[in-house]
Order: structure tokens, then C-alpha cells, then sequence
């Protein structure tokens, strides 16, 4: 172990004076970590990491692509705008499966079948990349993540596109990501309403950790596998679903029943207002930030910008700005149809729909029995 820490210790150093890495042996392992959901937003998905081990040399090394500092200046702006810097660094097998041994996360280990210079090479370059801005990397949710700076680093090795996505191409990213939320409501109601237009393209690029996973099980070199051994390292405990009432739909049906249930035009316009100030929100974000799953929101629709004119208005314009913003409502409804995250949004269309019917001074019971 002492020896292990000393060497990774030279390592770093040696690499800062741009000194040669060591020469690998043959009998060097290089391996893909593939790591299981944590608690943490940010570790939802899971996370990928490279392993480069070498018993001659005394090397057992993760190279990890997942690194950010959270004292960066405007930390939650970067994050936002699509320009927050995420880093590789390297540590010791030993650090890096404590981590999730304490956090009781999965940790399943593919070694693959490389060359010994393909080796040397992913080693040297890895090493180099270190003490230089190749570390760094602009973070994008879908295009540029610790998964597919791995792919990229492992396929470039190949010398083509060898690792390929196997999974559903035919759903869209919002669908294949929704039963990551399965526990964790206010994350799934935040991410679906922030996320736009592409998250309902078909999900045909390589991005989560699982899909490299398998991946990574179906790649074939010269007609033979290319992972050679396979392995789980920690086993991560299972997350029982549990019901709670303050982590579910149930406090939004709630919350709004007892809005609609007091009956104040006042409450009315006052919630309305606030989904504006949202809508203007979500508008904002998209001319701001740089993250492609954030642009053309249509959930904007739903929390229109135009409701901010409501408490200033009277008599005819007042009705005009409902009208409209029923219209909205309708457009959104129907694009909503085949989305996996109407049931979420479908409270606030229907509140929504109420509120402006009330404001504008129509019976919306009356009006259901009258379409009877």
C-alpha cells in the first residue's frame, strides 16, 4: 500500500517535469469502471472511470474524468450557462473503491483486450494530458461527459468507433432517463421542466455510464471479444421505493386543490404570476445557456411569460391575455400527448386552465356541464 501511494506520488511528479512515463509490462491490465447511481444529483447517473494497473511496475491507477471543484467562481452560473470546466485526475484503486464502498454504490470492472503500445500509448497520453489543458473539458450533460471521454479515449485507441451504442435507439433521451428519478420526485419534476426540445430526440448517442457498460459487452476486435473479464468490485445496496407524501405528485395535487378550494381571484392571479416569472425564467436560460438539452422549452407554454400581465390589466385586455394564454395551454396540452412527463405537468395544466377561466370570469364547472 505505502509502495502503491509512494509511486503515484512520483507519478504526478514526474509528470509536472515532463518526464517519461514509466514502460508498461506485458502483463499491464487496462479496465473500464462502471459505477453505480449515488444520492447526489450530480451522481444520479452513475459515473465511468479508467484503470491502469501493472504489478511489475507497482502501478494501480483510476484516471477519472468526473472531477469538478465546487469553490470555482460562480459555480451554479457556469453549471448553468454550459461552460463549467470538469477535469481528469488520477488516484489510487484503493481511494477511489473506498468512495463507494462508504457510499454503498455498485462498481463493476471490464477489462479489455488491448495491445501492450495501445496500452502504452492510452498511458502515455493520459499521463501528459495531466500537467497540460488537455485535463480540462467544457461539461455538457449529454455530448461531453465522463462516459464519453472514455469511449472517445478507448475508440481512438481502436482506430474506429468500435464501442457502439446497443441500447433503445428508438426512445428519447427524456424517456430513458425518467426511471432514473423512480425515488426522487422534485429532482424529476426540476429536470423535466428545465429540459427542452432535445431531450426528446431519440436517444442515439452514447452517454450514461450503463449504456458504455453494455456497450462495452457487445464489442468485438478481430472477431473477439473485446472485454476480457468482467467483475463486480463493491456491490451497491438496493434502494427500496418508498412512499412519501412530501417526495411525490401528491403535495403538488394538493397544494393546488386548496388553491382552487379558496378561491381568491387574488391567489389566482398571485400563482399565475409566479409560473410567469418561472416562464421568463426558462426563456432566459435558453438565450443564456450554452447547454443544448436546456434550448426551445416548450414548457414555457405552460408557465407563460404572459402571465405576468395579468395583475395589471382590466376588463378587455384582461380577457384577451386569458384567451390567449388558454390557447397556449391547448398547443401545450396537445404536444404534451406523448411526452413520458405529461402526468407530472398534467396538474398544473388543469390548475392553470381553472385559474384563468375564474380570472376572466367564466364557471369552469358550468362550462364542462354545458359541453355535456
Amino acid at each position: 500500500m505505502l509502495k502503491k501511494a509512494l509511486f503515484l506520488l512520483l507519478l504526478t511528479f514526474s509528470l509536472n517535469t515532463f518526464s517519461q512515463t514509466p514502460k508498461l509490462s506485458e502483463n499491464t491490465q487496462v479496465s473500464i469502471f462502471t459505477c453505480g447511481r449515488g444520492e447526489q444529483l450530480y451522481s444520479t447517473f452513475g459515473h465511468t472511470a479508467l484503470r491502469i494497473k501493472d504489478e511489475v511496475n507497482q502501478l494501480d491507477v483510476v484516471f477519472n474524468y468526473g472531477a469538478f471543484d465546487f469553490r470555482t467562481e460562480n459555480f451554479y452560473l457556469k453549471f448553468v450557462k454550459g461552460d463549467l470546466q470538469y477535469f481528469m485526475n488520477v488516484t489510487s484503486v484503493e481511494d477511489f473503491i473506498l468512495e463507494y464502498q462508504i457510499d454503498e454504490r455498485e462498481v463493476i470492472e471490464q477489462t479489455i483486450n488491448l495491445s501492450l503500445p495501445q496500452k502504452q500509448k492510452l498511458l502515455d497520453e493520459l499521463s501528459a494530458a495531466l500537467s497540460t489543458s488537455e485535463r480540462y473539458y467544457t461539461y455538457k450533460f449529454i455530448d461531453r461527459n465522463c462516459t464519453t471521454m472514455v469511449n472517445e479515449k478507448i475508440n481512438g485507441l481502436l482506430g474506429q468507433a468500435q464501442i457502439q451504442k446497443v441500447d433503445d435507439k428508438t426512445i428519447s433521451y427524456r424517456t430513458l432517463l425518467y426511471p432514473y428519478f423512480e425515488n426522487y420526485f422534485w429532482y424529476k419534476l426540476g429536470i423535466n421542466i428545465v429540459f427542452g426540445a432535445k431531450t426528446d430526440a431519440k436517444a442515439e448517442k452514447l452517454f450514461l455510464p450503463i449504456e458504455l457498460m453494455y456497450g462495452l459487452d457487445k464489442a468485438t476486435i478481430n472477431g473477439k471479444p473485446l472485454v476480457t473479464a468482467k467483475k463486480t468490485l463493491v456491490t451497491g445496496s438496493t434502494i427500496e421505493p418508498q412512499f412519501s407524501f412530501f417526495n411525490s405528485i401528491y403535495v403538488i395535487i394538493a397544494f393546488l386543490v386548496l388553491v382552487i378550494v379558496i378561491n381568491k381571484r387574488w391567489l389566482f392571479v398571485s400563482y399565475l404570476f409566479i409560473c410567469g416569472m418561472l416562464g421568463v425564467i426558462l426563456c432566459l436560460i435558453g438565450l443564456y445557456s450554452q447547454h443544448q438539452e436546456l434550448l426551445w422549452n416548450y414548457n414555457a407554454l405552460l408557465f407563460s411569460p404572459l402571465f405576468l400581465a395579468l395583475p395589471f390589466l382590466k376588463e378587455e385586455k384582461l380577457k384577451r391575455i386569458c384567451n390567449l394564454s388558454i390557447a397556449l395551454l391547448f398547443v401545450y396540452t396537445i404536444f404534451m400527448i406523448n411526452k413520458p412527463h405529461l402526468s407530472i405537468m398534467l396538474p398544473f395544466i388543469l390548475a392553470a386552465f381553472y385559474m384563468l377561466l375564474k380570472i376572466k370570469g367564466r364557471n369552469p364547472l358550468k362550462l364542462l356541464t354545458s359541453v355535456k
